[in-house]
C-alpha cells in the first residue's frame, strides 16, 4: 500500500466516503470500488471503515436534527441481525456472488423507478416486516463489501421522506452499521496496524468532503435530489453486477 496510484485512489476514495456521510449514501459506496483499483477489494473494504467510521461522526453533526426516528428503528436493528449473517458465513459466501445479487436488486429497483409514469405518488409507510427484511440484507451487503445502499434505498426512497431526513436518516443509519462492523472486522483480521496508519491520513480529505456532500443536499431540488439518487442508484448498481459477474469468473 504505497505508491501514487495508490494514494490517488486511497484519496479519491476518502472523499467519495465523506460526500456520501454529507447525505449522499450512494456516492459512498463508490469508495471501495475506487480503492479497489489499486489493492485488493478486502484489503479496500478494511483500509476504509475507519475512515467511514470517522466520517460518520460529521454527518451525525450534521444531520443530528433532521432524521426519522421509526425508520431507525426498524432498519437499523434487521441490520445488526445482517452484520451478525455476514460475520457468521464470511468463510462459506463468495463475495462476488453477494457483489452480484446486491447489482441486481439495486439495478431492477432503479429501473422501475426511473421506468413508471408516476414517480411520484403516496408517500408509504414505514411497515416494520419489510424493513427488518431490507434492514437484515443491508446490514449483510455492507458487512460483505460495503454495499448496503441498494437495498436501504430498495426500502426507504418509496417512503418519500423530505430530502434533509432521507439523507440524515440514512448517514445516522450507516453511522450504526459501521461502527457495529468494526469488532466482526478486527476479529477477522482486516483491520491492522498498517491499515490503520494510512486511515489516520484519509480523514481529513474525508471530513471536508463530508460537507461539500451536506452542501449539495441543501442546494439540489428535491426533484432533482432524488433524480440523482436513483440514478446513481442504476449506475452503482449496474457496476456491482459487472464486478460481481466478473469475479464469478462468467465472462
Amino acid at each position: 500500500m504505497d505508491g501514487w496510484g495508490f494514494w490517488t485512489a486511497a484519496v479519491i476514495a476518502s472523499v467519495l466516503v465523506g460526500m456520501g456521510k454529507g447525505g449522499m449514501p450512494l456516492v459512498g459506496m463508490l469508495g471501495v470500488p475506487v480503492l479497489a483499483l489499486a489493492i485488493s477489494p478486502v484489503t479496500a473494504a478494511g483500509l476504509l471503515l475507519p475512515v467511514y467510521v470517522v466520517s460518520d461522526m460529521f454527518g451525525l453533526y450534521a444531520y443530528r436534527h433532521a432524521f426519522s426516528g421509526r425508520v431507525l428503528a426498524i432498519v437499523v436493528p434487521g441490520a445488526v441481525v445482517g452484520i451478525g449473517l455476514g460475520w457468521a458465513t464470511a468463510h462459506l459466501v463468495p463475495e462476488a456472488a453477494v457483489t452480484l445479487l446486491v447489482g441486481l436488486i439495486g439495478s431492477v429497483f432503479a429501473l422501475v423507478s426511473l421506468l413508471r409514469r408516476d414517480p411520484g405518488g403516496p408517500p408509504r409507510r414505514a411497515e416494520v416486516a419489510p424493513g427488518l427484511f431490507w434492514g437484515a440484507v443491508t446490514g449483510f451487503t455492507s458487512f460483505v463489501s460495503h454495499s448496503g445502499g441498494p437495498p436501504y434505498q430498495v426500502y426507504t426512497l418509496p417512503l418519500r421522506m423530505e430530502k434533509t431526513v432521507f439523507a440524515g436518516t440514512a448517514t445516522i443509519a450507516f453511522a450504526i452499521i459501521n461502527a457495529v462492523k468494526l469488532i466482526p472486522y478486527w476479529a477477522l483480521g482486516q483491520l491492522s496496524a498498517e491499515s490503520l496508519q494510512h486511515a489516520v491520513l484519509l480523514f481529513v480529505p474525508a471530513a471536508v468532503a463530508v460537507f461539500v456532500g451536506l452542501r449539495l443536499v441543501r442546494i439540489l431540488p428535491a426533484r432533482a435530489f432524488f433524480g440523482l439518487v436513483t440514478w446513481a442508484l442504476l449506475i452503482v448498481s449496474a457496476k456491482l453486477v459487472w464486478d460481481g459477474v466478473r469475479g464469478l469468473g462468467l465472462t
